[in-house]
């Protein structure tokens, strides 16, 4: 196989929660590959900046503000890329996160004290939008009868993380849809419409970095030391460390893999501890 089928040229990627950490990272990943790249997400001036660092580094971008939890503005957002690039080939979900009030914290909030809404919140956020996003642009890939979605998945859809209990149920959830849009795309609408995972592992973000290291000193927290020595590679992730992965799923290299979650963790998901 030629290193040529990594090639993303001449494809449209959209992107959501492409204004993070680890979103802008594979935005700039799929624009390396040459793919011209949608960021949707809800922050206008996140927007602009990740737009024009894409620009600036030569690739083709585009930024749609839209909420992903809006179908009908998704709908719209999906009818400018159409107008904008002519079709949708890629599609990223990586929109997601956590939410302190729907998390357990010892001495701060336990879980009978977790209110429903909040951890309804945090579930349609890392679930219902994938859905929503699929059915949207998907709808676009079934009238050119292929595409490749992406969705963002995590170690807490492996694992049991304290904590996070509507995050986790929401990813896993995440993994068991993944597996069901790659049957029902290929066998009700097109065998080259692919539908994968990506897992990553422990990654510093906006959201978790003081969770795992001590904002005052820089050294891990008692939770960052538990996952570095769970990891075997005993480090936390690179943003960059996704985008291999990323730009195979989305490449004609991985045409014949769907339905399938790939880990991108140091091992995490594997190692028992001893």
């Amino acid at each position: 196989m030629s290193t040529s089928t990594f090639d993303l040229s001449g494809k449209v990627a959209v992107v959501t929660g492409g204004t993070g950490v680890l979103g802008a990272a594979m935005c700039h990943g799929l624009a390396d590959a040459g793919a011209s790249v949608v960021v949707i997400a809800r922050d206008q001036a996140k927007i602009d900046h990740t737009v024009a660092a894409l620009r600036q580094s030569g690739a083709t971008a585009l930024g749609i503000s839209a909420d992903v939890l809006d179908q009908p503005a998704l709908e719209r957002a999906a009818q400018q890329v159409i107008d904008a690039c002519g079709k949708v080939d890629i599609l990223v979900n990586g929109a997601g996160g956590n939410k302190p009030e729907a998390t357990a914290v010892p001495g701060q909030r336990t879980f009978f004290d977790l209110l429903p809404e909040a951890m309804q919140g945090v579930f349609d956020l890392n679930y219902t939008s994938a859905v929503l996003t699929s059915q949207v642009f998907g709808k676009r890939m079934v009238q050119a009868q292929s595409g490749s979605i992406i969705n963002v998945s995590s170690m807490a859809a492996y694992k049991i993380l304290t904590r996070v209990i509507a995050y986790s149920a929401a990813k896993a959830a995440l993994n068991n849809f993944t597996g069901w849009l790659a049957v029902h795309m290929a066998q009700e609408h097109s065998p080259h419409i692919r539908v994968n995972a990506i897992a990553p592992g422990f990654y510093l973000g906006e959201q978790n970095r003081f969770l795992l290291i001590d904002r005052d000193t820089g050294e891990l927290t008692p939770r960052g030391n538990a996952i570095i020595n769970a990891t075997p590679m005993r480090r936390f992730g690179e943003p960059d460390d996704l985008v291999g992965t990323l730009v195979w799923l989305a490449s004609d290299a991985a045409r014949f893999v769907t339905g399938i979650v790939v880990p991108i963790d140091g091992g995490f998901s594997v190692f028992g501890g001893v």
